[in-house]
């Protein structure tokens, strides 16, 4: 069983880590189909998918962007949990 002290740490740590990893974009990327070269990002908008043209030059930096929202709902999770931890060690 982990200390509250660690668990302290921890979600201390996963702050400053969600913190680095504010710079998102959500959606993915895909292909325009193989009839057309390029890219777009797509993402829902109001219950609708809407696609957004990825110019070749910013192709790897979108996806780094929408790389680093996947890793930033994994930590929030993990933050959920560690809270959610926190807070049962209190009502102990």
């Amino acid at each position: 069983m982990t200390s509250t002290w660690n668990l302290k740490q921890k979600q201390g740590r996963l702050k400053r880590e969600i913190a680095r990893n504010l710079d998102i974009l959500i959606g993915s990327v895909s292909t325009k189909g193989p009839a057309r070269t390029g890219f777009n990002l797509t993402t829902k908008v109001n219950q609708k998918s809407v696609s957004r043209h990825i110019r070749k030059a910013l192709l790897e930096r979108v996806r780094s962007m929408t790389e680093r929202h996947k890793k930033l709902k994994a930590l929030l999770q993990e933050l959920s949990d560690t809270n959610w931890e926190l807070i049962k060690r209190e009502s102990e």
